[in-house]
Parts: structure tokens; C-alpha cells; sequence
């Protein structure tokens, strides 16, 4: 481990810790909870994902949940009307567009995987629109795989530490691969959501009362609250 705090070694296992603590109390990330409430195959996390792009979890989570309620199979997504999906999805940005791209996908699965979504990286990837993140996170939580999903957060809160030295959250990613112990590889998405939007924030962050400060090499931070 090599120094990056003020007389601190980075220490992925006492950070992790200390940032689980310090998240228990606020929501989890929209998928993740999401799964809590039983919405948890392969298809509806992926809707989900599609859903979460561009919008905050707290309009991700109903919306999805509005949405599944209606269909929870490919089956059922490709008969609903497009304008009862759109309806659902209003709330989130690119509604339009989302609606479409859920129904297609649909049809598609039910057209060419017998109406069962595989946990298959490659087939997820084939899809419009279905980036890393996506596949990762629905591999991730629907299926049991060790994959990490670089959002936004992610991405800032890894690089600020000096964890990973990274431009772009693909860069990120394989860092983190080649880095992270695999048994963090899920975990690292849902710690990293919650602490990236109330303590670490991308402007003014508020290192005063950040649990890992003193593993932390605050790499780009100015003016810190």
C-alpha cells in the first residue's frame, strides 16, 4: 500500500468499513432497493438501469416500481401500450425515448431469448442504449456475478482518493478490476451512490466530516467544506 493520506497507507478494508458505517442510515442506491422489494430478475433491473439514466434515484425508484407494476415479464412489456409506458416513465428525463427503447428491448427478448433475459454481458450489451454501467449492475445484483458498475460517484470518489488515477469511468473500471479485491466489486457501487452525494460531493466536499479523510489524497478538491 502506498502513502496517500496525511500519515495514513490506503487501507480498502478499514475504508469500506468506515464508509458502510457511515451510509447505514440513508437510502440505498434505487436498484439496489429496488431488489430489496422483490423486483429483482435480470429484466426489471434492467428496466430500472434504462429508467436511472439522467434521473435521480428518488425518481428512479417509483417510476420503476409504477412501470413493473404494470409488467414485470418481457412478455407483459411488449403488450403494454407504449403510451401507458410513457405514461409511467413522465417523471424521468428521456421519458419518450425509454418507453420505446423498454418495449423493443422486450419484443427482442421475447423474440430471440424465449422471454427470459440471460445473464449474459454480451447479449445485455447488444442492446441500444445498455452501456457498462447497466450490464454490471444488472449482472451484479439480478444475477450473483462480481462485476463493478462505475457511475458518476463512483468514478469521482475513487479518483479523489487516489485510489485509482483515471480519466473516464471506463478507465476507472479497469483500474478498479485490476485493484479492488472482487469481494468489494458489488458493494463499491451501493457504499460509494450514497457517500458520493452527502459527504464526498463533486463541488465543496464536505471533508470536515468525511470518516476516511485521513486515507485521502483529495486529489482535485478545492475548496473543501
Amino acid at each position: 500500500m502506498s502513502a496517500v493520506g496525511p500519515g495514513a497507507s490506503f487501507d480498502i478494508d478499514e475504508v469500506l468499513r468506515r464508509i458502510r458505517e457511515a451510509v447505514r442510515a440513508y437510502p440505498k442506491p434505487a436498484l439496489f432497493a429496488l431488489a430489496d422489494q422483490g423486483f429483482k430478475t435480470p429484466f426489471e433491473q434492467l428496466v430500472a438501469c434504462i429508467i436511472s439514466i439522467r434521473t435521480r434515484d428518488e425518481v428512479t425508484e417509483p417510476v420503476a416500481r409504477a412501470l413493473l407494476r404494470h409488467a414485470r415479464t418481457p412478455a407483459q412489456m411488449r403488450e403494454l401500450p407504449l403510451e401507458v409506458i410513457d405514461s409511467c416513465l413522465r417523471p424521468a428525463t428521456y421519458h419518450e425515448a425509454k418507453a420505446a427503447q423498454i418495449r423493443a428491448i422486450a419484443a427482442r427478448i421475447v423474440e430471440e431469448y424465449g422471454g427470459e433475459l440471460p445473464c449474459d454481458d454480451s447479449v445485455l450489451r447488444a442492446f441500444v442504449g445498455v452501456g457498462p454501467k447497466c450490464a454490471n449492475l444488472v449482472l451484479a445484483i439480478a444475477c450473483g456475478q462480481p462485476r463493478i458498475a462505475v457511475d458518476t460517484h463512483v468514478h469521482r470518489v475513487t479518483n479523489r482518493w487516489g485510489y485509482v488515477h483515471a480519466r473516464t469511468p471506463e478507465q476507472t473500471l479497469r483500474a478498479l478490476e485490476a485493484k479492488l479485491p472482487k469481494r468489494y466489486w458489488v458493494e463499491i457501487n451501493r457504499l460509494l451512490i450514497p457517500f458520493g452525494k452527502r459527504i464526498c460531493t463533486p463541488l465543496h466536499p464536505y471533508c470536515s466530516r468525511c470518516p476516511v479523510r485521513v486515507y485521502c489524497a483529495q486529489v482535485g478538491v478545492v475548496a473543501p467544506r
